[in-house]
């Protein structure tokens, strides 16, 4: 009776340490997964949270393709900030806007301070040629377009004659009945590719600013790893716009 008992109270105390050892096991497997996901999160929950601060901004009309030159016109006069900050997981990359393009500054400007960008992604990197953000596969990226205005563009700066170099921001733009080579609002691309890779570029798309700190993290994203079939990084490079001066 005595040895079957002993038996019994062994075997418990082996379950129980099984048990607390899986427990343990779970938990630890839980932290580490958790860890891993703070880094690209962290962006991510500090974005929704300032996203539901846009209600204590002004009531703008929404930007349809009628209103928006005289709007950005009137705002860009409002609002003459020409340097903005990039934050995202791998470090900060700061932009210098000119004004010699004053619609693209202008909208750039608006949409950082409605925290359009903040959330979007680094959607496609090609090494030795660009990395181009403002769009994700979020929910919230079409919600906030269409809360601004999805169907405007911004018309095309090009008579200043600036071209493509290394560091230079550019609007993206539609090829479709695109002819005026107007820029879509909400992308943009950082071109750090050879000078022999802007024939197609210069004179089509409008750049308007440049990288003058953290080209270091730009071709950081650009060397990283994509899907076979497109060029979006198979880890999502979360950005966020801030206002420097």
């Amino acid at each position: 009776m005595s040895f079957s008992y002993n038996l019994l109270s062994i075997s418990f105390a082996l379950l129980l340490v099984f048990a607390s050892c899986e427990d343990n096991k779970k938990s630890s497997e839980a932290k580490t997964k958790a860890a891993n996901v703070a880094v690209t999160d962290t962006i991510s929950e500090k974005n929704n949270s300032e996203i539901k601060d846009d209600k204590k901004l002004p009531d703008f009309p929404k930007i349809t393709e009628e209103n928006a030159v005289e709007f950005f016109t009137k705002y860009g006069k409002e609002n003459p900030e020409t340097k903005v900050l990039i934050t995202t997981q791998y470090g900060g990359i700061e932009l210098e806007l000119y004004q010699d393009t004053p619609l693209h500054r202008a909208n750039f400007i608006y949409l950082t301070k409605r925290k359009y960008f903040d959330g979007t992604f680094f959607h496609r990197v090609v090494p030795n040629f660009i990395i181009q953000g403002g769009n994700s596969d979020l929910r919230s990226t079409p919600e906030k377009r269409a809360d601004i205005g999805k169907d405007y563009l911004i018309p095309a700066e090009l008579k200043n004659g600036r071209k493509h170099s290394y560091g230079s921001i550019s609007g993206a733009k539609e090829y479709r009945e695109n002819p005026d080579k107007n820029s879509i609002p909400f992308e943009f691309f950082i071109f750090l590719g050879p000078q022999t890779s802007t024939s197609h570029l210069n004179g089509n798309y409008t750049v308007f600013g440049k990288v003058v700190k953290g080209m270091d993290i730009v071709e950081k994203i650009a060397d990283l790893k994509t899907g076979k079939l497109d060029d979006w990084p198979l880890q999502n490079v979360y950005i966020q716009v801030e206002i420097l001066e």
